[in-house]
């Protein structure tokens, strides 16, 4: 088995961008969910209720996060990856992890609530902010960044070939929204993995992952649809939630080596 796909998600629930190599850090992969919209009240957006927020594509260029609509490539708006300027601090709870964020300029601000028409504010997550995980997922409660619960997500490239034998359109890996892809195995053997490594990396594999409706979104378009998630449930649903993948913490001191995974790493558990 091997690695095949990187991917880091800058500001949560925008789109992604797909890596060769990835910089390991004890909050996930660099660069990855550090910056999050709330709305006006404070609670943090996502696309399971603004579903043109996956319009919305990112790339990252000489420590600037670029962010665009992708019907409108002129209209870029630049923001460092490690932003210094701030119109003040705002505690925000994601999924009853609360954390103390920064709250970006207002330009910045403007500049989202003009593409999505809604009244909301981008957050910055700095390196003193202490979010940490669930007890009941690890007992260490190591950090998070913004991520729903956990550092990494891990996909197999076989649970979705195999999900897409059972569809009448195939979906994309996007739909899905991981962090690590690998290739080699059996459908859905990460189910069963409690350890990984990755090149000279240690990994704890801390739990499953339970799906939202995000996987009936479109990220090209924003449309929603009834599939995958109507053919998972038939096959993977367990206490009434569905699964696919799992999440898990990059265990450093285990690890050896530089602190960067890349495409092609070798899979052992």
């Amino acid at each position: 088995m091997q690695l095949s796909e990187i991917y880091i998600y800058p500001i949560k629930s925008l789109a992604g961008i797909q890596l060769d190599s990835a910089q390991l850090e004890i909050r996930g992969l660099k660069n990855d969910r550090r910056f999050m919209l709330i709305d006006g009240e404070g609670i943090f957006m996502t696309q399971r209720t603004i579903r043109k927020m996956a319009l919305l594509h990112t790339a990252i260029k000489e420590d600037k996060i670029h962010v665009w609509h992708k019907d409108q490539p002129d209209n870029v708006l630049v923001i460092s990856t490690q932003p210094k300027s701030f119109i003040g601090e705002q505690e925000v709870d994601v999924w009853g992890i609360p954390s103390i964020c920064q709250v970006m300029p207002k330009v910045v601000n403007d500049w989202f609530q003009d593409q999505l028409k809604t009244d909301c504010q981008l957050v910055y997550m700095p390196d003193t902010a202490e979010r940490r995980m669930k007890e009941k997922y690890n007992t260490d409660r190591d950090l998070v960044s913004f991520a729903d619960g956990a550092p990494i997500l891990i996909v197999g490239q076989a649970g979705l070939d195999d999900l897409n034998a059972r569809l009448d359109n195939p979906v994309s890996m996007n739909r899905f929204r991981p962090n690590l892809v690998f290739t080699g195995g059996t459908p859905f053997m990460e189910d069963e993995w409690s350890s990984l490594k990755i090149g000279q990396h240690s990994f704890k594999v801390t739990h499953k992952c339970v799906r939202c409706n995000v996987p009936n979104i479109n990220q090209e378009t924003a449309e929603i649809v009834k599939e995958p998630n109507r053919t998972l449930a038939k096959f993977r649903q367990f206490d009434k939630k569905i699964y696919f993948g799992v999440n898990m913490v990059w265990e450093q001191e285990l690890s050896e080596g530089k602190d960067v995974i890349k495409v092609g790493d070798k899979l052992d558990y």
